[in-house]
């Protein structure tokens, strides 16, 4: 449930309403009314309200048999409408398309809101094993590649705004444990113009990403593509980093934005993406399950 500052002005039934959608859109198998009654601790006598509101209107709908709540077409062809009003999202899928022709592993277009990062558009590749993750999805930002690359062009006194100085949460052994821990791989980030989720979020995964920059010069999103550990190699990461660098900058291109980003377009020569894994291997800072495949 989104939580608001003392300065915002509040309209109950408006973040009520806002708190459904929000809590039904994250439940998958659905949701019963005695749930979201507790656990928004709305009174069932507004509850029925405002669901009735919601179900009428289209934006959720009443399983029949099960008697949960799910998400429905209205709240669908609403989301869609974001697709169609910002161009880097529109424009995105082909770009993304254009990198899995070429490297076969699963591509995604993320942005950063507050802590995390969501999930734009996402193109999968062919292998059966592969990872598995959803347009709209909601992670924490410290722990995957693409909100790592939209943080790191954060300055360092924002990103501790953002997560206070007390521990993060931690999904695997690899997780940075601390706000100061992130920050030091930020700065790392920085300097080799890309970031990397070592595992972080999903054990077996490694992600690269880069920034996407939009007209105004502003990182706005950022492009990942994760391979399992068990399919990556050194030469197959040189020639993602590569190709990546080269989508952002196209990406970027497609949106009408005519300035180029240095560091990634050094980066899209295989030389130079050669020489940044190979940098990223020899640091003795991560311990990287495929490092050892040429």
């Amino acid at each position: 449930m989104t939580t608001y500052d003392a300065g915002t002005r509040s309209v109950k039934s408006a973040e009520r309403i806002l708190d459904l959608l929000e809590y039904i859109g994250g439940q998958p198998n659905g949701v019963t009314f005695k749930v979201l009654s507790k656990d928004l601790h709305i009174p069932k006598s507004s509850l029925h309200g405002l669901l009735d509101v919601l179900v009428t209107r289209g934006y959720a709908e009443l399983r029949p048999i099960s008697r949960t709540y799910v998400l429905g077409l209205r709240s669908w062809e609403t989301g869609q409408a974001y697709q169609r009003n910002h161009s880097m999202v529109r424009e995105a899928r082909a770009v993304l398309e254009s990198i899995v022709a070429k490297v076969n592993e699963t591509a995604q277009l993320a942005t950063l809101v507050g802590t995390e990062n969501v999930y734009l558009a996402k193109v999968d590749s062919t292998h059966p094993l592969r990872l598995i993750s959803d347009v709209g999805r909601r992670l924490s930002a410290h722990a995957t590649g693409v909100g790592k690359a939209l943080l790191a062009h954060l300055p360092d006194a924002e990103v501790k705004a953002r997560f206070g100085t007390g521990a993060l949460e931690c999904y695997t052994a690899n997780t940075m444990p601390t706000v100061d821990a992130l920050i030091e791989e930020l700065a790392i980030s920085r300097v080799r113009g890309f970031a990397i989720d070592n595992e972080e979020y999903t054990p077996g995964v490694f992600c690269l990403s880069v920034p996407v920059f939009d007209g105004d010069g502003a990182a706005s999103s950022a492009m990942s593509v994760s391979v399992p550990t068990s399919r990556a190699d050194q030469v197959g990461m040189v020639d993602i980093l590569s190709q990546l660098c080269a989508a952002s900058l196209a990406l970027s291109r497609r949106c009408g934005v005519t300035t180029v980003d240095r560091m990634l377009a050094e980066l899209t020569q295989q030389e130079m993406a050669k020489a940044a894994i190979d940098l990223l291997i020899g640091s003795g800072r991560y311990v990287l399950h495929w490092s050892g495949r040429p």
